[in-house]
């Protein structure tokens, strides 16, 4: 901590003696509190809550100087983590002076009634949380392998659930302050050791080049500014009672949670990637995109992800990079200068990403499109991969249902089918129109669809192929049987009445799918002329 001590403004060492005392939690003189410090709080962990003191600190972007600034900061804490997390944020606390002898005071669950119920004595706050595993945090579950795709998909909804609750921000010149942000991230590196100079200029060239091709977008963009989340990594995700949670978010500065929501997701996307999970990060953000499907601009805004991703990584870059110049232990330093360095290349190579192209995967109900389409899309198009267009998930959102409810016969009439692919084609013109590949998903049985999902691309001036996937009935059959949860509707019946009625000819290249999905997956990237490169490395 030795950078955050030139910053202290005032002697908390009389309160964190008292919130490390095992008295303070409960516990005999034996007992065990566990401590983690960070620059601006000191967190302390006991058997059933947690207490957690805000630095005396001033920073450029964030003041708790005096006791009341602290005061209103736990008390934002409090108040805009119980949006996400309300069974996790019990409220604040006192540490009072009485006699000469600090003691923490009774908890204050509702900060609105902070001014009178607030003893006159108090020198400091602390935010009470209930404590709840840690080996819960998403952090935790990435580097397990237990992220799975259900926790995932789950996790998306609920973002964007929150992100289309949250209060909206009408007075932010969100290009202004998106390229403030950008280009604050470049002048924060130069100098700083285990950053290669040559690298933070090329990173510098490469935001200059997208912010200027975004101008647009960002304009487009400044009536979605919400207060989100603003820190949103799977470090501030855990697990309440099985439900993914968002907590510890941004409360003491406005500027950085003030933003576009895309731009909160983009954090989480980003941070997948860093551990190589692109087919996770592809996952969120599709699912993130049928979730808000309700939200406006939810499609439009997908065109700044390059941008917005690359502000992460750079953020991460500079922050990473600090952290080493401070460290006491050389191999961890070089550890972190490392990684820094890795956050820095990132942010280079995203603002590039290959060009656009769409690839449409059909066949009858039961030969695995969904599954296929999952598999190849991290390695299509740029970060986090191609973006992937269900139509039995569109279908449902046209009726307004969760995608496992069942829908009853007249929802599949010829006419709802094709006003389910013509919002699929709309949808994939947008996206396509700014630069982002996709991947439509659906039966595509009759020669028509193909042709119109072909001229999506030649509108767009894209590259198309499709790819049709073909298995025995007995499979096709057995397959629907078994699905559960799953959008699709079709049963043995519908897959005996597609085979009859046949799908013309098609001269999409065919695909057997008896193989495992890797292989497959290996096997479609070969007809469709192999991956665009960035799934190739993870």
């Amino acid at each position: 901590m030795a950078e955050t001590a030139a910053f202290v403004t005032e002697d908390q060492s009389r309160q964190l003696a008292l919130l490390a005392a095992p008295a303070t939690h409960g516990l005999g003189p034996d007992g065990t509190v566990d401590r983690i410090d960070t620059h601006a709080s000191a967190v302390f962990l006991g058997p059933d809550r947690v207490l957690k003191l805000k630095r005396a600190v001033r920073f450029d972007f964030m003041d708790l100087s005096t006791v009341g600034k602290r005061r209103a900061a736990v008390a934002a804490e409090v108040t805009l983590n119980r949006r996400t997390a309300p069974d996790l944020y019990l409220g604040m606390a006192p540490i009072e002076a009485v006699n000469g002898t600090l003691t923490l005071g009774p908890v204050i669950e509702d900060p609105a009634d902070i001014d009178h119920a607030a003893p006159g004595n108090v020198v400091d706050w602390v935010t009470v949380m209930r404590r709840f595993d840690t080996d819960t945090l998403f952090d935790r579950q990435a580097e397990a392998g237990s992220l799975d795709d259900g926790k995932l998909a789950d996790l998306a909804g609920i973002i964007a659930a929150f992100h289309a609750a949250a209060a909206p921000v009408a007075d932010i010149d969100w290009p202004a302050a998106a390229a403030g942000i950008a280009r604050g991230n470049v002048s924060d590196m130069v100098g700083r050791d285990g950053l290669p100079p040559e690298r933070v200029e090329a990173l510098e060239v490469a935001t200059e080049a997208r912010l200027a091709a975004d101008t647009a977008a960002l304009a487009a963009r400044g009536g979605a500014v919400r207060r989100c989340h603003g820190d949103l990594h799977l470090r501030n995700i855990c697990e309440i009672d099985g439900r993914p949670t968002l907590f510890d978010c941004i409360d003491f500065n406005e500027a950085f949670s003030a933003i576009d929501p895309l731009y909160d997701l983009a954090f989480l996307l980003m941070d997948l990637e860093h551990r190589g999970l692109r087919a996770s990060a592809a996952l969120v953000r599709d699912r993130y995109l049928e979730a808000a499907d309700e939200v406006a601009g939810t499609i439009v805004g997908q065109g700044l992800m390059p941008l917005y991703l690359s502000m992460r990584a750079a953020v991460r870059a500079k922050v990473t990079a600090a952290g080493a110049a401070v460290q006491d232990d050389p191999d961890r330093a070089e550890a972190m200068r490392a990684e820094a360095r890795g956050y820095l290349e990132a942010a280079i190579a995203y603002p590039a990403p290959p060009a656009p192209r769409l690839i449409a995967v059909g066949g009858f109900s039961g030969t695995g499109k969904s599954t296929l389409a999952r598999a190849i899309a991290p390695a299509l198009g740029g970060a986090p991969g191609a973006a992937v267009l269900r139509s039995d998930r569109l279908r449902k959102a046209r009726f307004g249902v969760d995608e496992a409810e069942r829908l009853p016969g007249a929802a599949y009439a010829t006419a709802v089918s094709r006003a389910v692919y013509a919002d699929m084609e709309a949808r994939a013109r947008d996206l396509l129109d700014q630069g982002v590949s996709v991947i439509a998903d659906a039966t595509f049985t009759h020669p028509d669809s193909r042709a119109r999902i072909a001229a999506v691309a030649a509108d767009a001036g894209v590259p198309f192929a499709g790819l049709w996937l073909e298995a025995p009935a007995s499979v096709l059959e057995a397959r629907v049987a078994a699905r559960r949860g799953d959008a699709s509707d079709a049963d043995a019946a519908v897959v005996r009445a597609q085979r009859a009625a046949g799908a013309g000819d098609v001269a999409w290249p065919t695909l057997a799918t008896g193989e495992p999905v890797e292989v497959l997956a290996r096997r479609a990237l070969e007809r469709l002329g192999g991956a665009d490169g960035a799934e190739e490395s993870r």
